[in-house]
This record gives C-alpha cells, sequence and structure tokens, in this order.
C-alpha cells in the first residue's frame, strides 16, 4: 500500500477554500523526488533555497524541514524559519560601557515649583515620599533651603556575566591618572636621593683635598691648589643615561665576580644581551629534531649538529654541556681555579684582567710547592731510611724486560704469533700448591692410583715429607693396614656379622627353593574367587550390607607364602603390557 504524502501543510489547509484539496503524489512523482534528494546529498544537484535565499542542508533529516502544523505563518516556500530563535524572543543587553552614574547631581532651585515637595523642594518625589528630616515649615512656604532633584539611574539590562562582572562599570582613565600619580611620586623621590648622594660625595672628595693639602704643607712643600667649576663634579657624576636607566641599563652596586677586586661605590651597568654578529642558538640548525632549546633559560645543552656529520673542530658551538679539553682548556682551568683560591684567601688577582700576574703567581706557587714536597719527603728519607727504594729499576723492567723475540697478540690477548705459546688455562683453579707440596695433587699415577710427584704420596690433603716415599715403605703400610684388619672385634660388630650372613643363606635358599605348583594353582583359584565376590559386593546396595561385613579373618593377616606371591604375579594384569588384551 503506498503512503501519502502532501507538501502543502494543514495550517495552510485550513485557510483555504473547501474545494482546494491536497493532490495525492503518484508513484512516479514520490520517485523523482526521492532521486533528486539523492543528487542534493551527492552534490549533483543544487541544494534547496529557503525564502530568505539561504541553502538548505540536504542531509538535514525531514522531520526537521517540515514544518509542524500549528505554525501560523505562511510557508509555501521550503523554511528552516520554525527551526530559529524568533527575533521578538531576542533579548538586548546593555554594553560594557553603559553603567550608573557615581557621584552626580543636579542644580538647585531657586525659586518653588508647583508640582514639588513640599517639604524640600525636590521635582522628583511627593511629600509622603521625602527621606529628609521633616521641617517645621516646608521649603513650599519658607521658599529657601532646597534639595536637589535625585538622579534617576537608567534600568540597566544586563545578562548573567554582565552583573557577576568585577570590572564592570570602572574607568579607566581614573586607574590610569592613580598610575602616573604614583609614578610621579617615585620619580621625584629619586630625584631627591640622588641629589643628596651628590653632596655626600661633593662633601668627602673636599674632605680628600684638604687632608692631601695638609699632608703637603706638614712636609715643607707648597701645595698647588686647582679651582674646582662650579658644577664640574656633578656633571663628572651625573651619567647622562641615568635619566633612561630604567629603561635600557639594569645597575648593581657590587659585583661579587671571583678574583676581582670591586669598590662598592662604582655601578657596574650589566647588560644581558648578546652580539648581534653572533648566530643565536637556535638558528644554527633548523631541523626540528635536532637540540632542544629552553627560550626561558635560552640554553641548548645538546650539540645542534649532531647527526650532521661535522667535523667538531669546525663547529662553532657544541651546546652547553660541551667543555674542551684538548689544548690548554685543562691549564686554563686549572688557572682559572688557582684565581678563585687566590681571591678567597685575599689576594686579588683576575684571570682576564691580570693574565699576566696571574701566569707569574701560579708559577711560583707550584715551584714552591714542589720545593715543599721535595724537603719533606728528604726529611723522611733521612730520619726513617729507604733511599734504595727510590733510586732502584722499576719493577717493570725487571721481571718483563724487553726482548728482541717478537710476539703477536689478538684483541683477547691470546698469542697469535711468536716462539712463545701460553698454556691454555680452563676456568679452575690452577699452580694451587697445599700442604706445604712443591707439585699439584694428580701430578704422579701408579697402580691406578693418583698422587703427588714430589714425594709420591697416594693420599690426598698430606702432608708432603720433603722427600720421596720408597716403595718398600708403601709395602710395609699397606701390609700394616692389613694387620688392623686382623684385630679382635667387638662382640656387637661379632653379632651384626652374624646376622647379615643368615640374611644372605636366607636369600639364596629363597631363590633355590622349588616351588610347589598345586598350592600355586590353589592360590590362583583363591585370587579370582575374592575378586568376584568384589564385583558382587560393587554391584549390589550398600545400604543392605550386613554389620561388619568388611571385617577380614584373622587367618588371613599373615605374611603370604611363595606361593601365593607366585600365584599374585601370574594373575596381575599389567596394562602397559601390550600382550595383555589377549590374555
Amino acid at each position: 500500500m503506498s503512503q501519502q504524502h502532501f507538501t502543502t501543510p494543514p495550517s495552510i489547509l485550513a485557510r483555504q477554500k473547501d474545494g482546494d484539496a491536497p493532490k495525492k503524489q503518484t508513484r512516479e512523482e514520490y520517485r523523482q523526488q526521492k532521486e533528486l534528494e539523492e543528487l542534493r546529498k551527492a552534490g549533483s544537484a543544487p541544494a534547496e533555497v529557503d525564502e530568505e535565499g539561504k541553502d538548505i542542508n540536504p542531509h538535514i533529516p525531514k522531520y526537521m524541514t517540515d514544518v509542524p502544523w500549528y505554525v501560523t505563518y505562511d510557508h509555501e516556500k521550503p523554511t528552516l524559519k520554525h527551526q530559529r530563535i524568533h527575533p521578538e524572543k531576542n533579548r538586548e543587553f546593555d554594553g560594557l560601557k553603559q553603567w550608573y552614574a557615581r557621584g552626580h547631581t543636579d542644580k538647585v532651585s531657586t525659586r518653588f515649583r508647583p508640582g514639588a515637595c513640599d517639604n524640600c523642594g525636590a521635582m522628583t518625589h511627593k511629600r509622603k515620599d521625602c527621606v529628609e528630616r521633616p521641617r517645621r515649615l516646608g521649603a513650599k512656604f519658607t521658599g529657601t533651603d532646597f534639595a536637589p532633584d535625585e538622579y534617576l539611574q537608567p534600568d540597566l539590562k544586563l545578562s548573567w556575566d554582565g552583573k557577576r562582572d568585577s570590572w564592570n562599570g570602572v574607568d579607566i582613565s581614573w586607574h590610569q591618572q592613580k598610575l602616573q600619580a604614583e609614578h610621579d611620586r617615585l620619580a621625584e623621590t629619586k630625584k631627591i636621593l640622588k641629589a643628596k648622594k651628590l653632596d655626600e660625595e661633593e662633601f668627602e672628595a673636599a674632605e680628600v683635598e684638604a687632608e692631601a693639602a695638609s699632608e703637603t704643607t706638614a712636609e715643607g712643600e707648597t701645595p698647588i691648589t686647582v679651582p674646582i667649576k662650579p658644577g664640574g663634579l656633578a656633571k663628572k657624576k651625573v651619567d647622562s643615561d641615568d635619566e633612561d636607566e630604567d629603561e635600557e641599563f639594569k645597575y648593581t652596586d657590587s659585583m661579587d665576580m671571583p678574583g676581582q677586586h670591586v669598590d662598592s661605590k662604582q655601578r657596574i651597568s650589566v647588560r644581558n644581551l648578546r652580539i648581534r654578529e653572533d648566530t643565536a642558538k637556535y638558528l644554527l640548525n633548523l631541523n626540528p629534531e635536532s637540540a632542544y632549546y629552553d627560550p626561558k633559560s635560552r640554553s641548548m645543552r645538546d650539540n645542534p649538529f649532531s647527526g650532521t656529520n661535522k667535523d667538531p673542530s669546525q663547529v662553532p658551538y657544541l651546546g652547553d654541556n660541551f667543555v674542551r679539553y684538548s689544548g690548554d682548556a685543562k691549564d686554563f682551568a686549572k688557572t682559572q681555579i688557582f684565581a678563585w683560591e687566590a681571591s678567597d684567601k685575599g689576594v686579588s688577582v683576575h684571570t682576564q684582567a691580570d693574565p699576566t700576574k696571574l701566569e707569574l703567581l701560579n708559577k711560583e706557587f707550584h715551584e714552591k710547592k714542589n720545593q715543599f714536597v721535595k724537603t719533606i719527603q728528604q726529611k723522611l728519607i733521612e730520619e726513617y731510611g729507604g733511599e734504595e727504594y727510590f733510586n732502584s729499576i722499576p719493577r717493570e723492567l725487571v721481571v718483563e724486560a724487553q726482548t728482541e723475540s717478537y710476539v703477536e697478540y689478538n684483541r683477547l690477548g691470546k698469542i697469535v704469533k711468536g716462539d712463545q705459546r701460553a698454556a691454555a688455562k680452563s676456568k679452575y683453579v690452577e699452580d694451587v700448591f697445599e700442604n706445604e707440596h712443591t707439585t699439584v695433587w694428580g701430578s704422579f699415577w701408579k697402580n691406578h692410583r693418583w698422587g703427588y710427584a714430589c714425594c709420591h704420596s697416594m693420599l690426598r690433603r698430606s702432608y708432603c715429607p720433603g722427600q720421596i716415599i720408597e716403595e718398600k715403605e708403601l709395602i710395609f703400610q699397606s701390609e700394616h693396614d692389613d694387620d688392623q684388619e686382623d684385630k679382635p672385634k667387638s662382640l656387637a660388630e661379632m653379632h651384626r656379622e652374624k646376622l647379615n650372613k643368615e640374611k644372605l643363606k636366607a636369600k639364596s635358599t629363597t631363590e633355590t627353593k622349588i616351588l610347589d605348583k598345586k598350592k600355586i594353582e590353589e592360590a590362583m583359584k583363591k585370587i579370582e574367587k575374592d575378586n568376584r565376590k568384589a564385583e558382587e559386593f560393587v554391584e549390589h546396595d550398600e545400604r543392605k550390607r550386613k554389620y561388619n561385613s568388611l571385617k577380614a579373618d584373622e587367618h588371613e593377616l599373615k605374611e603370604p607364602t611363595a606361593e601365593e606371591v607366585e600365584a599374585y604375579q601370574l594373575k596381575k594384569v599389567r596394562h602397559d603390557d601390550p600382550m595383555a588384551q589377549f590374555m
């Protein structure tokens, strides 16, 4: 059954005449409509346009594009007006520039105006709404002391954020005036302090000149006075850059540089700038995978030229972690350390300021140090002796003396070519002499026994007598051992040997005993009977068995005979036997 599709909504049909009824859509029209929708979704056909000339997205579902039946405005053309917010529902809020007036007062009237408050004379309220003190005679009758009209604040319509904005209504010009006043106050204070400091310096300079003049007059020399120009000292002290010191320079009263004598009254400008001719670190290698540059600390710890196959000696920068150890770098580092240590002990020397003085001091210090060490060593030798050990030939030349024999070694230390051949060493301990032996155990072999070659001793871990033991002594030792075996035995040892002999005889008799075939057959029948009983017992209900039915007979509780053991072995089923299934 085909479904009916009406393009005209019921709201428009209600306004139309009764004769105008919606037409039923045919199958062909429905098919064409579906094909057009597919073409619009694919982008082959132009999109549908609403009454405002805007394209309608063809992927919007139909339940959103269809206008509800209760909509009152005309919508013969396709539209999405019903999905948008209506303009009459949009609320307009006041901006940030609109705010309540502060400190606003109107002009005061000089005569009573009709319709004004009888009490104070203001036009904005009546007598019953007046908030001033009730007068005995109001302004209406006295004609004096009129109150100004109240300023009616605007009714601002603020949004949710506007009501909660802490900076809403702030006067920026007032804030700028406050900052400017503070800045002017600080500048005036700086000028006062600077003028005071210049006066103090001028006074100190005058005192120094007076002292120098007094010293020269005391010695009999005539002092030479040079008139000071007015303002000359001030001009010398004041720098032209003092006006813009906060913008261009940073000044410090003292710089604690190692090995440098600094006067506390000097002012040193510190520039945190690099030379403009130098290339920045992050521009040396523009590869993003190269060394990381930290912009906050301006440091690049890794080498930016790593992976570029460039010669390190030809590269201008190798990273902050690189320290050169070639050439005079070590000597320069040692000299710098010497300067620091000397400055800590009160010697005025600096690496960059006085390099020649530092070099001479360093050389003199090391010469005195070596001389002091030699004097101490000579005193120790004179007191305790042992000078021959210092003048002896080194052990390397005595033990491993140089020879003309050519020997070639590989990377593992083995001899590859040469007259000598090193003995292959195993993982076990070798050449360990124990108990005063001069040879190892196993160096002597005789009569299928191991021994020591130094003394021919066959006893392991025995002490070496220092001479070879003769064969007669060995024979005497063996005979002595045999004599020890013929010693009288105790009763316990004799009883133990007797029991062992009886056991051996019993085993030999049981092995040679002939079994009786009739007894074996009877034992086999008994085993078959017991097996049948066991099968019947398993099939029988356990709840109906008699009391003590599982109790064994007393005559059965005995050691099995040889015939019973043989019958059990014959009747025993061996599951691992391949011929068991044919039995």
